[in-house]
């Protein structure tokens, strides 16, 4: 058997590798690098960054911890985005490996797709025809710009361009509280840059998953650190001034509030758009081979991830936000593809109710499964409790405060439905609450484990202690 891969992400090589285990010849086509977003744009760079970050803030702690003498350190750019470029550069070259070691064919150019049977791939060296039995189309999302808001890479930036700056503004805008705009707002506030967030909703990190109580959380912390925070304001226009740019905001028209703020203009060195994200298709062929695509451009795939063309699969980001766009979600769905395109008798079905988010934000957030207006929304009768981090140990010793666990539960069989938690390390602390919602536990189950003391982990047992 022959797959044929457009798109080498997470989604992308991890479809290859799994299809390349099974005994089949893998074509793994990218146009760029292999990692795709995730890699070089997202995941692993903001993380890096945020490494970076962490560093820097614990170096203005150092008295607290006893640690005392003269600590005069500065975000040096370069340096950090060098780093960043060397932590990308590691991950790529044990890509590069691994495709050797599984004989995955990788083909660097772009590519069009013909039919479920071929692919037509642009190179640098011409025109080559690729041949297969099934294709997966994985090949992601990039940055959504804004008529108001034209991204000109100097003082107008996108989220990626936000990962090469050479020098910290002084001052910055950024539009958009969602994940990555709340993620930058944290880190550039660390390197000292004097932050405004921008969310034309009335929240933060104003997602379906992330429980209110967590946005609110996340608001204070905000407050505290000294960045500002616009909410139920967009921006209408943007000026370039001498030395920055003018940014004009008004009332959201995505939200009702009894007294609209009046306009305001807001001055930065720089603003980071981050108010979404778009698919990836341009060039593939989509209409001529007949793969259906919704009114925002994302295909459209059914549960078993089988696009309008029998034998075309899709995954990952470019199935859009009607699914879950999250790097390990598209992982997720290269296995699923992969099984159903080998086990046509026995197709699974795509699962989404169980998916850990991890929000690198200071402090940080993982959540899974509902929350609590979810499960009301619902119909469901719940039960729901709070630990404070500041209340562990461990939390103590570490100097990390800030934060809290919240889980839902259904009344009366107490059914974990939902886990959320801001602090330090939440997310790998996820992971524990993520198995349990999967494997049908209660709060009882979660309490009659034993956690290990001292450990963040018994944040966990607490709350669920509080519902049994």
């Amino acid at each position: 058997m022959k797959l044929t891969i457009i798109g080498a992400g997470p989604g992308g090589y991890s479809a290859a590798f799994a299809a390349a285990k099974a005994g089949v010849e893998v074509t793994l086509v990218e146009r760029a690098k292999l990692g795709g977003t995730c890699l070089h744009t997202g995941c692993i760079p903001t993380k890096t960054l945020r490494s970076s970050a962490d560093v820097l803030e614990m170096s203005g702690r150092l008295a607290e911890f006893g640690i005392t003498g003269e600590c005069a350190l500065k975000a040096d750019m370069p340096a950090i985005v060098n780093r960043k470029r060397k932590v990308t550069a590691t991950l790529q070259t044990g890509l590069e490996k691994t495709c050797a070691q599984l004989k995955v064919r990788v083909v660097y150019g772009k590519a069009e797709l013909v039919s479920a049977k071929l692919v037509r791939v642009t190179t640098a060296e011409g025109t080559e025809e690729v041949e297969s039995d099934n294709v997966i189309i994985a090949t992601g999302s990039s940055p959504l710009e804004l008529p108001a808001l034209p991204v000109d890479h100097a003082r107008v930036l996108s989220s990626d361009d936000a990962l090469e700056l050479q020098a910290v503004p002084p001052s910055l805008i950024i539009v958009g509280g969602g994940v990555i705009g709340c993620e930058l707002a944290f880190i550039y506030r660390a390197f000292g840059s004097k932050v405004t967030v921008v969310e034309g909703q009335n929240r933060v990190l104003p997602l379906p998953s992330v429980d209110e109580e967590i946005s609110r959380l996340l608001q204070r912390e905000m407050k505290k650190k000294g960045i500002a925070v616009e909410l139920a304001r967009t921006v209408t226009a943007t000026t370039p001034t001498g030395t920055g740019v003018s940014v004009e905001i008004g009332a959201s028209p995505f939200v009702e509030v009894a007294n609209p703020p009046a306009p305001r203009t807001l001055e930065a060195d720089a603003v980071c758009v981050t108010v979404g994200r778009v698919p990836h298709t341009d060039g593939l062929g989509l209409d001529a081979a007949g793969v259906k695509v919704d009114a925002r451009g994302w295909i459209e795939a059914d549960d078993f991830l089988e696009t309008s063309v029998p034998g075309v699969y899709a995954i990952g980001d470019v199935i859009g936000p009607r699914r879950i766009m999250l790097a390990h979600m598209a992982v997720a769905e290269a296995h699923t593809a992969v099984h159903n395109i080998l086990h046509p008798e026995d197709r699974k079905a795509q699962r989404y109710d169980v998916v850990p988010s991890a929000i690198f934000t200071a402090p940080e957030i993982g959540d899974v499964g509902l929350s609590e207006a979810q499960a009301k929304q619902q119909g469901f009768a719940v039960k729901t409790s709070v630990f404070q981090f500041r209340e562990l140990g461990k939390a103590q010793a570490m100097g990390e405060l800030a934060g809290l666990f919240k889980l839902v539960v259904e009344e009366g069989s107490g059914k974990l439905l939902g886990a959320h938690i801001a602090g330090a390390h939440a997310s790998d602390l996820i992971a524990e609450a993520t198995l349990a919602i999967q494997r049908g536990c209660t709060a009882r189950d979660l309490f009659e484990t034993i956690h290990a003391h001292p450990t963040l982990s018994e944040g966990i047992y607490e709350a669920a202690g509080s519902l049994v």
